[in-house]
């Protein structure tokens, strides 16, 4: 590690002051991978800040005689190289002074050197505005609230509590994962306009839940939560509280259980909702709030609060659980030091960290937070700009600006001012600009894979079906599921006793009735004998219907093919409804793939032509298997959906027109369809993997080459216009 300057030219300004703890401060002891340190709290601000044992030593002496240049001479006399140096004791001040924690009286310079005051009130302003999805409104003090639900709750908080509280989970997961078929299709439902507002309502109520839980947990530990108000979570209205207090805990699985608490309780509250709904009646109301409850609790839950790459409870439980505190902010300033010491070849800079183990863990989640926080910004803001544009726009300029644009300039600022390249900023600028050309040519300018994607259908160009043209009893299956048949193969034998003596009562009333007519053209009775022969043709072709329909007791195979869908032997012993459906015959030859694209990619296939792209196709129940594909043509855009799967009611992802709702076969814009068919591999059993009519594929369509940065402006422009309704 380079060496640390040890002096700073701006050692005069703070030499001679003589700064105190503030009475009401308290100092906790907690230990991070083996090591000691203390956390210093003021509790009428609620500001913390964390030292390790040298800097305790050096915050320890402030006893408002001995002055910052005396106070530094001891610690450096005692512990040498490991000293604070002069310009990290200043810093270490200048923190402890800005978050409320130090008493002092200072001169002017000095005072214009820490920045108190209106800088703290600033940074508290910046940070709302950097934040603004995530914008906080405090609206009460919830400590009488609390004192008098914690001992209410205290019999529960403990080991014994969370094992119940574990088996609770469990045994409710096991009522209703049988039911998921049921739990899935709800789904619709739930996020239907006709259901936001009960959606709201349980929402607000199932995170109040949550809140209440990390302040109850807080309390039992002995810990403050001074503020309870309200956090717009993009434009959401949401509860929160401070329970901030729980950073002095000493013992880390305390600070943990206050950080799991909220989820604990929502996850009770969505147990205890899946009970109501598996017992309560279909359709009511009662079902359909606790499905919002089930829905909003475990959902947001796993893709909000668990998540470690938002500051919300995963990530202060994985900071606590890895030990590694201010682990967002301290993973920034490693890459930032990776940077400065690797790249601009800077000398003097010191790592926020000089554990090895706890570098890597700052570099891989500070690579992740970064990954995440421009997917976060994007997909949001799509999001929104699909609801509202006008306020999706403004969102997506100020995020951008806040997120991005600010970081930017802080940096060209640090290029302009900063002290510690004053030696070398030429050659740190012109890197700089190096890298940021050498970036952007990599991006604009190096071709890359350029994949797309879409959804197919399965379909057999003929009707596939086998049905049964008789009523009656399936006596004999003569085929099994995947055996080859040839046309006219007989695949069931069905029985009707009714038709049967129904054919017995024709021959016989054909018997009689040619006797009546043998008699009388024996007497001579022309007339009666012209009834009796007419009556025998009706007969006669009664009889030819009779025995055709009993023929047809024989299901037999349309064509060459194989047997799929529903399996015969299971027919057996069933009484089945002339038109039923017996199975299905296909012919691996006559199926295909159709695929639908929106209009928004509807010109790539038109542009490059069949022959210059090429096609992957991966069934959906054998996504492992992959096979080539050929397109076998391309067809206008056009509404009709030319299956149900590609309907949102039907599990697909195309919005049905009003006017085709209950149908689900009217899209609300155009589709461009395309035939494909899985390209020859000498693989004789291409049916068999291919599937039956109606499955869904996923098609992979790789593009020719094309520089990054073109692929993301095309996809952008294309998500901007298949999300925001101009």
């Amino acid at each position: 590690m380079a060496e640390r300057p040890t002096f700073s030219p701006f050692w005069h300004r703070v030499r001679a002051m003589k700064p105190r703890l503030r009475p009401h401060v308290q100092i906790t002891r907690q230990f991070y991978r083996g090591r000691r340190w203390h956390v210093v709290r003021d509790p009428s601000s609620n500001q913390f800040y964390r030292l390790n044992p040298i800097a305790h030593e050096f915050v320890g002496l402030y006893d408002g005689h001995r002055t910052i240049e005396e106070i530094w001479k001891i610690v450096l006399e005692r512990h040498g190289d490991a000293a604070p140096t002069q310009g990290e004791a200043i810093q270490l001040i200048t923190q402890l002074y800005n978050a409320n924690l130090l008493a002092a009286d200072v001169a002017p310079e000095t005072e214009q050197l820490l920045r108190r005051g209106r800088e703290r009130v600033k940074q508290k302003a910046t940070q709302q505005a950097i934040g603004i999805m995530y914008f906080k409104v405090r609206m009460f003090n919830p400590d009488k609230y609390l004192a008098w639900v914690e001992p209410l709750l205290r019999p529960v908080l403990n080991r014994w509590g969370f094992i119940a509280w574990l088996a609770f989970v469990i045994y409710c997961l096991a009522q209703v994962l049988p039911e998921w078929g049921t739990l899935v299709s709800g789904f619709d439902s739930a996020i239907a306009p006709a259901n936001w507002g009960w959606l709201i309502v349980v929402f607000i109520v199932t995170k109040a839940i949550h809140e209440t839980g990390h302040g109850v947990i807080c309390k039992r530990f002995g810990g403050q939560v001074p503020e309870f108000g309200i956090m717009l979570l993009v434009l959401f209205p949401a509860p929160y509280v401070d329970a901030s207090a729980a950073w002095a805990l000493p013992s880390k699985w305390k600070r943990i259980a206050v950080g799991a608490g909220g989820m604990i309780f929502e996850l009770a509250v969505a147990g205890a909702a899946a009970l109501v709904w598996k017992s309560s009646a279909d359709g009511s109301l009662i079902r359909q709030i606790a499905y919002n409850a089930m829905f909003t609790a475990s959902l947001s839950t796993i893709l909000f609060n668990a998540n470690p790459l938002m500051r919300f409870d995963g990530y202060f439980i994985l900071s606590d659980l890895l030990e590694v505190p201010n682990l967002m902010q301290r993973s920034m300033k490693m890459l930032q030091h990776l940077w400065k010491v690797h790249v601009y070849r800077l000398k003097n800079e010191t790592p926020p960290t000089s554990s090895r183990s706890e570098a890597a863990i700052l570099i891989l989640y500070g690579i992740g937070a970064l990954i995440y926080r421009v997917f976060l910004f994007i997909s949001i803001t799509l999001m929104v700009m699909g609801r509202l544009f006008a306020l999706g726009l403004v969102l997506a300029i100020w995020t951008g600006a806040m997120w991005f644009v600010l970081p930017v300039g802080k940096f060209v600022h640090w290029l302009a001012t900063g002290n510690n390249i004053a030696d070398c900023r030429p050659r740190v600028i012109a890197i700089s600009l190096a890298s940021f050309a050498i970036g952007l040519g990599a991006l604009g300018m190096i071709p890359f894979p350029d994949h797309r994607r879409a959804s197919g259908v399965i379909e057999s160009v003929e009707d596939p079906g086998v049905f049964f043209s008789t009523a009656g009893f399936v006596e004999t299956a003569h085929v099994r599921l995947g055996d080859i048949v040839r046309e006219g193969d007989p695949l069931l034998t069905c029985t009707n006793d009714q038709m049967v003596s129904q054919l017995a009562q024709v021959a016989a009333r054909i018997t009689e009735t040619q006797a009546v007519e043998q008699r009388a053209m024996g007497n001579d009775r022309y007339a009666e004998a012209q009834i009796a022969r007419e009556r025998l043709h009706a007969l006669h072709e009664q009889e030819a219907y009779l025995r055709e329909r009993l023929d047809n007791l024989v299901v037999r195979a349309p064509r060459d093919g194989r047997v799929v869908g529903q399996d015969p032997e299971q027919l057996v012993g069933r009484y089945v409804e002339q038109g039923a459906a017996a199975c299905q015959v296909i012919d691996p030859a006559d199926l295909r793939i159709v695929a639908l694209l929106d209009q928004h990619e509807a010109a790539w296939p038109m542009e490059l032509g069949i022959e210059d792209f090429q096609t992957e196709a991966r069934l959906l129940s054998r996504v492992q298997d992959a096979l080539p594909a050929e397109v076998e043509s391309i067809v206008a855009l056009q509404r009709e959906l030319p299956h149900a799967s590609f309907s949102a009611q039907g599990g697909g992802q195309i919005e049905t027109s009003q006017e085709q709702q209950q149908s689900g076969m009217l899209a609300k814009e155009p589709q461009l369809k395309m035939y494909l068919r899985l390209a020859s591999t000498g693989d004789d059993d291409l049916g068999q993997w291919l599937g039956l009519p109606g499955e869904r594929v996923k098609l992979r369509f790789a593009l020719p080459d094309k520089p990054l940065l073109v692929q993301w402006i095309d996809r952008l422009h294309k998500l901007v216009q298949g999300k925001v309704n101009i």
